[in-house]
């Protein structure tokens, strides 16, 4: 990969920026940072085995379009600064679901969510981002959770 981002590298974070304006992914997107919040694995199990609903549906879109972008970081298609500089919303995503993954894997998926965790596990600047925001997830679940 070249030292510094190329014109490539932010043509490529366009377009990801530019599907993430999809009405579908959006809303799927839109379910998983604000509606969504898993207080064990069981809550992410209900999620999978409901076929057809639109929570499930929700849950593999959002979780599988960052995947996908996220292994364009992690296999150095693009710059992982610039990806870093455009959003932090898949670091928030394995953060949400950091706590429920062991289990999650060894239960269903041994793949489950691995490009987001190796990309926010991947460098102190993601991971120093994740810790962040795993400070204040309780209380964003609370005040999710409260307004059901």
């Amino acid at each position: 990969m070249a030292s510094h981002p190329t014109y490539e590298d932010a043509d490529l974070i366009l377009k990801l920026y530019d599907l993430r304006r999809e009405a579908g992914l959006r809303r799927a997107r839109q379910w998983m940072t604000h509606e969504f919040w898993p207080a064990s694995a069981e809550d992410i199990f209900a999620v999978l085995r409901d076929f057809g609903s639109e929570e499930n549906q929700w849950f593999r879109q959002a979780t599988t379009y960052w995947e996908m972008a996220c292994s364009f970081v992690n296999r150095r298609i693009v710059d992982r600064e610039l990806f870093i500089d455009s959003g932090t919303e898949p670091i928030f995503i394995y953060a949400k679901l950091r706590p429920f993954v062991a289990e999650v894997r060894s239960s269903t998926n041994p793949a489950f969510i691995a490009q987001l965790g190796e990309y926010a596990e991947g460098s102190e600047r993601t991971r120093k981002i994740m810790q962040y925001m795993e400070r204040g997830m309780a209380q964003r679940a609370e005040v999710a959770r409260s307004k059901r």
